[in-house]
């Protein structure tokens, strides 16, 4: 089976492509002429280059995949037009050219997020059929792509992942409190709750969601089914670590201000103020119970092995 991904040199993308070549597929990832490459630039995969932004660029690059991974996509932007021209916009783009070139495709599998729905109101965990109630133009971007998606849905066999906040071995967004917990710094604005999921575990969701006939024409959300406080994550990280830290109480209404001032410090950074949107809401937190029965999805790592193998990895990379 010949397979296309999108976002391949990214934190998901790069374990995606392992897990596809270790499974006997024959990977081919989309890149950029500028895409770094450092992730897999030693895998068995053959490289094309197009880009969602431009549909010219797309139309002989998706020809002859029984599957196409779309993982592509921006967690953080400098403005809200960057985040719909390549959440939105370039999702369209390449579904619209996998309806014309290659219609007779197995399946899209679209990458979401948890964002996208937004966060519980009333800390009842979202389903698939809650109203989507995004918080951030991330989150709203990621939704538009949802859309363009399901336009396609009749002609193209298409499914849809909603993903919570995903950790592990090379991921740089939430790197950045596992930095502040090594400082010995928790920044505490009150008690949240968010659902999590180990890459590896959602790494063997998105092929199931690919091979499952099932999953056709559907979304899913996929967790590890816990619910985690943002003190049990930050506990989990820091006896890993082996550090104590101190809870460094910060007050929402000064939140923005001090996403401005990380802003300008580092403008690509996580902290901005497009996701401090999100952290004004205190119940991240989804139901996985449909991918569960429908698709029999059965996470396999729990958040304290997890943390502790992406803490051993940030430390013999020496991230930390």
């Amino acid at each position: 089976m010949k397979v296309l991904v999108t976002g391949a040199t990214g934190f998901i993308g790069s374990h995606l492509c392992e897990e596809l070549i270790r499974r006997g597929y024959e990977v081919v990832c989309l890149i950029r002429k500028t895409s770094d490459l450092k992730w897999i630039e030693n895998l068995d995969i053959k490289l094309t280059t197009g880009d969602c932004t431009s549909m010219e660029s797309l139309r002989n690059s998706v020809i002859g995949f029984d599957y196409i991974f779309h993982l592509a996509g921006l967690t953080k932007a400098r403005s809200e037009d960057d985040f719909f021209c390549i959440n939105a916009k370039g999702t369209e783009n390449l579904i619209q050219a996998v309806a014309e070139k290659n219609p007779m495709l197995k399946r899209f599998v679209y990458l979401s997020s948890l964002a996208a729905a937004g966060p519980s109101k009333d800390g009842i965990p979202l389903k698939e059929n809650s109203s989507p109630s995004p918080v951030s133009s991330y989150g709203r971007s990621k939704l538009e792509g949802e859309k363009a998606v399901l336009k396609y849905k009749d002609s193209i066999p298409v499914t849809i992942i909603r993903s919570p906040a995903v950790y592990g071995p090379r991921d740089r967004d939430l790197f950045v409190f596992f930095k502040m917990l090594k400082k010995g710094i928790f920044p505490y604005w009150g008690k949240c709750y968010y659902s999590l999921l180990y890459i590896d575990d959602l790494v063997r969701g998105i092929i199931l969601c690919a091979e499952n006939k099932e999953a056709e024409g559907k979304m899913y959300f996929l967790s590890d089914s816990r619910f985690y406080t943002n003190e049990e994550i930050a506990k989990e990280i820091s006896s890993a670590l082996n550090t104590k830290v101190v809870y460094l109480r910060v007050p929402r209404f000064i939140m923005p201000f001090f996403a401005f001032i990380w802003e300008r410090m580092n403008k690509q950074g996580i902290i901005n103020r497009d996701k401090m949107k999100e952290l004004n809401y205190s119940y991240w937190i989804c139901d996985a119970k449909k991918a569960r029965e429908e698709l029999g999805f059965t996470p396999e790592v729990g958040i304290k092995e997890g943390i502790k193998w992406t803490v051993d990895w940030y430390r013999i990379h020496r991230w930390l």
